[in-house]
């Protein structure tokens, strides 16, 4: 196969599929809802307890379905039907938020009742996360499967951006509960996406039918287990969870290190946002994946971790945490479509619960990594920890990522 040309018509070449450019911008509400109700979460958790060690508690209850849970989701998803799956979930979604919504309108939410809705928002997630990779190939077809997947990188930083700055506003006008009311209301557009619009689009490319038997869960871990390409990229998955845990290394290196204060960590946190959109654009644009590419990457982005950390001035460190943005982006972006072509159509549900347990389901955990190399060692090691896993990860698989086949 020939590779796709790179450039702009290649970023952007999915949204040329009707369907799916419904479902981008159904995406970009919906993330921009998760993380305006990410944001009255922090409050609500701070204002019941006042314990931040909490919020961490918070993260791993919801993530712990995702890492436990993953590869039996996908073999699950390999036997039904992928959009059928979706609109339980988005379902699930509204309804956990409004539930939400009331109880802290009425006052009646406790920890206890948090941690409960946390877990369930896990379990959906679990579902919901290889859910959306297999449909979104459904979409577009393998041809502009690597346009997708990095307009999904793109979705979800725009969502670090525009989310928070809603949920500021909506917080210090409407109030808390409006911020849950907003994230249900967020997904009701993707419903639409789902039911609607769904019926316009041709058939995909790549569509394989349910299948109703032949292994579970464990083969879906033995067969990426078994690819050393696969196992590679599952490996670099959880490498660059360790970066994208800004929330906890980074405040203390912009506190600690450049004395610049909660200013001065939104706008490094807006940096790592602003590279990493065209880092995904560049992605999208580069043509089909390899082995080769990814473990460059990998390095590139390490080495970028580690010279930000050791930055003597803030500036440097604004100019090294955005090409770190960036690279990381690509990098992840780039893994993420090879694993998807590479899978085997009938296991592919299962291959990616395994990529969805190891991105974004250890996050909460490596984060806890972070933390103690921070308090321990100091912050410049806490947030350089990430550009040590990634290069060691680099040097691990590189071998393995020798692949100069493109997908």
């Amino acid at each position: 196969m020939e590779p796709p040309r790179g450039g702009v018509r290649t970023a952007v070449g999915a949204l040329r599929e009707p369907v799916f450019r419904w479902w981008f911008f159904s995406q970009v509400l919906s993330a921009s809802g998760g993380m305006t109700q990410a944001v009255a979460l922090s409050w609500l958790v701070l204002h019941l307890t006042a314990r931040p060690v909490d919020l961490g508690v918070l993260g791993a209850i919801t993530w712990a379905p995702v890492l436990f849970g993953g590869a039996f989701a996908g073999a699950v998803l390999d036997r039904v039907d992928t959009r059928r799956t979706l609109i339980v979930t988005q379902t699930a979604y509204v309804g956990l938020g409004l539930a939400q919504a009331v109880l802290v309108a009425t006052g009646s939410m406790q920890m206890w009742i948090l941690y409960a809705t946390a877990a369930l928002t896990g379990v959906v997630t679990a579902f919901d996360g290889p859910a959306r990779q297999v449909y979104v190939l459904e979409l577009v077809g393998r041809q502009r499967l690597v346009s997708a997947v990095s307009l999904h990188e793109v979705v979800l930083n725009s969502s670090r951006v525009i989310g928070p700055a809603v949920g500021g506003l909506i917080l210090a006008t409407a109030g808390l509960a409006w911020c849950f009311v907003l994230n249900a209301l967020t997904f009701v557009p993707v419903l639409l996406v789902l039911t609607l619009a769904h019926r316009r689009t041709r058939d995909a490319v790549d569509r394989v039918a349910p299948s109703r038997g032949g292994g579970g869960a464990r083969e879906g871990i033995r067969q990426v287990w078994r690819s050393p390409v696969l196992r590679s990229c599952v490996l670099v998955a959880i490498a660059g969870g360790t970066l994208f845990n800004l929330g906890v290394a980074l405040p203390v290196l912009v506190t600690d290190t450049f004395h610049l204060g909660g200013a001065g960590y939104g706008l490094m946190m807006a940096a790592f946002g602003l590279g990493a959109i065209p880092g995904a654009l560049v992605a999208a644009g580069t043509g089909g994946p390899s082995g080769i590419r990814v473990r460059v990457l990998a390095v590139l982005s390490g080495v970028t971790v580690l010279l930000t950390a050791a930055s003597p001035r803030a500036e440097l460190a604004f100019a090294g945490i955005a090409v770190a943005g960036f690279l990381s982006i690509w990098l992840i972006s780039v893994a993420n479509t090879l694993v998807q072509l590479r899978a085997d159509p009938a296991m592919r549900g299962r291959i990616m619960g395994v990529w969805t347990m190891a991105l974004p389901g250890t996050v909460p955990f490596t984060g806890l990594l972070s933390a103690a190399v921070s308090q321990g060692l100091g912050a410049r090691a806490g947030f350089g920890f990430a550009g040590v896993v990634l290069t060691g990860v680099a040097l691990v698989t590189w071998r393995a990522l020798a692949d100069r086949r493109i997908a």
